[in-house]
């Protein structure tokens, strides 16, 4: 898992990864308290990538790095669940976008609040320096990482 660095130290992305895992779960956890128990994690995968104005299934696929078919079938889950909805593409009649449906407003309100949860209780770990750092530092990563953003 390491390059040769001498070390048994895990590399930077599995520690990010770790992190989000643990993120991730916290998130989910939180949801099916509040009622939001029908969400999988790889639905939360494409739900998460849905542009405030919607997004094609195409590219929900590419951002999630999943299959059209797989990106499809995750948004007629989330659709049949009522957490979206889709709606015609108002710059392509041929085409429909993903739209975050009422149910999935409320489910990102609960999200939200575990996110916050969780990033103040790393912050009180780390210190409010380290984690201001943090941010930063994966903020200036993100620059050569996320062809999305």
């Amino acid at each position: 898992m390491s390059a040769d660095r001498g070390t048994d130290e895990p590399n930077l992305g599995l520690l990010c990864f770790i992190a989000y895992r643990a993120m991730e779960a916290r998130v989910l956890d939180a949801l099916a308290s509040a009622g939001f128990d029908d969400l999988t994690p790889a639905q939360g995968r494409v739900f998460a990538r849905i542009g405030p104005n919607g997004t094609r299934v195409t590219d929900l696929a590419e951002q999630a790095r999943v299959t059209k078919q797989t990106a499809a079938f995750l948004v007629d889950q989330l659709e049949r669940a009522g957490y979206v909805r889709r709606v015609p593409d108002p710059r392509d009649a041929r085409a429909r976008l993903v739209t975050i449906a009422e149910r999935g407003e409320a489910a990102i309100t609960v999200a939200r609040g575990a996110e916050a949860q969780v990033e103040a209780e790393w912050t009180r770990h780390l210190g409010r320096q380290a984690a201001s750092q943090l941010r930063r530092a994966l903020t200036r990563l993100r620059e050569i990482t996320d062809p999305y953003e």
